[in-house]
């Protein structure tokens, strides 16, 4: 295969895999609400007022950045 061929193809697969990765991020933000208690956890912090609320995710935030350092570390380590 030349130079352009292998590039293009490797292009594709790239795409294929962040429509994959986006699609499962999509599932588990419309799904993720009614199984998983992100924003109800233990240090998530809201402030409700008559007409105002202020919604502050600190312990799901943290949660989701452990989690994304693992799974980054585990699929690239060098």
């Amino acid at each position: 295969m030349e130079r352009n061929e292998i590039m293009v193809h490797d292009i594709g697969k790239t795409i294929m895999i962040i429509a994959l990765v986006l699609f499962a991020v999509g599932a588990v933000v419309h799904f993720g609400g009614r199984f998983l208690p992100f924003g109800r956890l233990p240090g998530d912090f809201v402030w409700q007022g008559k007409n105002w609320s202020i919604h502050f995710p600190l312990a799901s935030s943290i949660v989701v950045s452990v989690v994304l350092t693992v799974l980054v570390n585990i699929f690239f380590r060098r």
